[in-house]
């Protein structure tokens, strides 16, 4: 059997799909190191996956909530920038640490997250095979493809090339620095320099996207791999929530919505009291998720009589839920679209705007811009796709294309494929 490494941004949105993958693979006999920092260490260990932490010093204990703190405070190009640090910050501190301790570890090969660029170098570095994950979107630049962070719709003239050009212009400057942090330690190493789609695998790439969601694409490699999202079986998260249990006695039969911004940009109340505003003369049952108790969330004041708890059961609420109103974060996507429910998305920051784009684009559901939001617009929104059905039908197409996707299982067939022969594992043959 093997052993395999596994580094991800250390956040529940990254973290939780990796820790599935990784636990489906140890049920086959595998072994799963994750690689994290110390305020995630207890938390990946309870899940019964193997923990490695980096970064003791330079991201001390409590400092991943300070971070989350303050990028939930952001929107727009203000969040992304201040993300684009985070990931620099992290990479370095990969770049540093992981050689050492994945050859004390004896690992096999490396699981990747696409947004952890200095993973890729690491295994070129140790000479190990390793698979890409696309957690989040797929991030390779095709001219007709807009940037992520933007919410421009997929469209094939002339001008939306020239508009994409420039939207990845202003974010490959954004990122710089981590590619400036990448091309040194592969100086360093004796390394040849890559691009940045060159930095991803070339035996194969995981995407937890439905192919039918995604814009079309012309330049992937074919050991590109549309799966679906990466599920359990009872579809609960790995990353448990310390809460109390939710008021399943209070839900009264009428169409449930439910509405969460997750648990990073969610420090913007205006947003839920225009949720709360909206919903509140539409025949609806309102639940709320706040994401957390800190800051700006502190005793918020909503109209109307939602039930609004700090964390909820998520998934198990989607499965009863009419509509889902969302900032169009990927896990709470693709866990609605698997079961078939139309969504109403409010993009807050990175790459957000181009799922809530995919979202519209596919017929699912519809976009509202967050400059501007109101409860009026947030209102003819989720009214729109309660009584329209062409949402909820396209949205249970897509749910069929989920189940037959591959999704967990799927991928790590492939990851077992493409570690054990370091050969591409193409997407006609997986």
């Amino acid at each position: 059997m093997a052993h395999y490494g596994l580094l991800c941004p250390s956040s529940p949105g990254h973290l939780n799909p990796s820790l599935v993958l990784a636990q489906t693979l140890m049920g086959r006999g595998h072994q799963v190191t994750v690689f994290t920092n110390e305020d995630w260490e207890t938390a990946v260990a309870a899940t019964g996956v193997g923990v490695c932490c980096i970064g003791r010093d330079a991201l001390p204990k409590g400092s991943s909530a300070e971070n989350f703190r303050q990028l939930g405070e952001l929107s727009g190009m203000a969040a992304v920038q201040f993300t684009v640090k985070l990931l620099d910050n992290y990479n370095r501190i990969s770049l540093e640490e992981m050689p050492e301790k994945v050859r004390e570890l004896g690992v096999d090969g490396l699981i990747v997250d696409q947004v952890s660029r200095a993973g890729g170098t690491i295994a070129d570095y140790l000479e190990l095979p390793f698979v890409t994950v696309c957690n989040a979107l797929p991030l390779d630049q095709e001219p007709m493809v807009p940037p992520p962070m933007r919410s421009w719709l997929y469209e094939s003239g002339i001008g939306a090339k020239i508009r994409n050009r420039v939207g990845y212009g202003i974010l490959n400057q954004m990122t710089k620095e981590i590619r400036q942090t990448i091309d040194g330690y592969r100086s360093q190493w004796g390394l040849p320099a890559v691009s940045v789609d060159e930095s991803y695998s070339p035996l194969a790439r995981l995407s937890q996207l439905p192919k039918s969601f995604d814009f079309p694409r012309q330049q992937l490699p074919p050991w590109f791999h549309y799966l679906g999202p990466f599920q359990r079986g009872d579809r609960q998260e790995p990353l448990g929530i310390d809460a109390p249990p939710f008021p399943f006695e209070k839900l009264d039969g009428r169409p449930l919505v439910y509405a969460s911004l997750g648990t990073l940009q969610n420090q913007l109340p205006h947003i839920f009291k225009a949720i709360a505003a909206a919903c509140e003369p539409l025949d609806v049952q309102l639940v709320m998720s706040l994401g957390r108790t800190d800051s700006a969330l502190q005793g918020i004041e909503l109209v109307g009589d939602p039930i609004v708890v700090t964390y909820a059961p998520q998934q198990q609420l989607i499965d009863r839920a009419a509509a889902m109103v969302t900032h169009a974060g990927m896990n709470g996507v693709l866990s609605a679209l698997s079961v078939g429910v139309p969504l109403v998305a409010v993009p807050i920051a990175n790459e957000q705007p181009g799922i809530a784009a995919r979202i519209a684009g596919s017929g699912a559901g519809l976009m509202l811009e967050l400059k501007g939001l109101d409860s009026d617009r947030l209102r003819e929104a989720v009214q729109t796709v309660l009584t329209d059905p062409s949402y909820r039908q396209r949205s249970q197409q897509l749910q069929r294309e989920i189940q037959d996707a591959g999704g967990v299982e799927r991928a790590a067939d492939i990851v077992e494929q493409a570690i054990a022969t370091k050969q591409p594992v193409l997407a006609a043959q997986a």
